[in-house]
Order: C-alpha cells, then structure tokens, then sequence
C-alpha cells in the first residue's frame, strides 16, 4: 500500500522526472537514499511504468524572411561585406546593390530570430541596417 510519503515522491517525479534523490528527499524529509529504495519499490510493484519527456521541437518549416537595407560605414567596407555574404551564403536569398536608400537590400531567410540576430551583430561590425520582417508571403514562385 502507498503511504503519503510514497505520494508526495510521486507528485514530485510528476512535475520533474529527472529529479533528484536529494532534492525530494529534502521535500518529503527523506534522505536521498530512502527516496531511491523508495522509488525502486514502486517501479517493483509496477506503479511507476517509466518516465517521459514533453518536448517541442522547433517547426523545421518555420522560417524567418528579413529583408535588410544596409548603409555602409564606410567605402572601404564593400570588400567586408561581400565575405559576409559569401560566408552565409545558405541564409542570403538575394542581394543587390541599390541606388536611392542605402546601398545594399538583402533578403534573408533563416530559421530562428537568434540566427537573425547573430547575422546582424555581424552586420554591424562595418555597416547599419534598416530591417524588415515577413509577415506573409502572398504569392508564390
């Protein structure tokens, strides 16, 4: 039969089954070790039949769009900018060279805002950038 004690350990593996013996020991005032005999037992009696993980993976279809205008630093920073481009190459969807505001308009598809974001820390080593971000894409090739 399952005493009070033997429920508390398994609300706790409930909330967090990667607990540790210490740690729920120091909530149901038990030591670590009475916790796994404990634990152990129950897995013997079959009332605890395994653990599981949630998870929530990122969607792989999910990208980000940007569409990024770079103003250059500096005339000499052309050079610099082009090795970035060639260095992102699978993330640069297109770039031109522009006349009227800015100098560059990039497209940029990546699949996380923190890879957009490393991207333009970069960026900002020789250039500033105005940047927008796709909300729908409302055609199609």
């Amino acid at each position: 039969m399952l005493d009070p004690i033997d429920y508390n350990i398994i609300a706790c593996l409930q909330q967090n089954s990667r607990m540790q013996w210490k740690e729920i020991g120091e909530i149901v005032h038990l030591t670590g070790q009475a916790v796994a005999d404990r634990v152990h037992r129950l897995e013997d009696a079959g009332i605890i039949r395994g653990y599981t993980i949630t998870v929530q993976l990122p969607n792989p279809t999910s990208t980000v769009t940007a569409f990024i205008t770079v103003f250059m630093k500096t005339n000499s920073s052309h050079t610099a900018l082009q090795q970035l481009l060639d260095d992102h190459k699978p993330i640069i969807q297109e770039a031109h060279r522009i006349s009227g505001d800015g100098c560059y308009w990039l497209k940029v598809t990546v699949p996380s805002t923190d890879m957009l974001n490393t991207f333009l820390n970069e960026l900002l080593k020789f250039a500033n950038y105005k940047l927008s971000t796709s909300i729908a894409q409302l055609t199609q090739k």
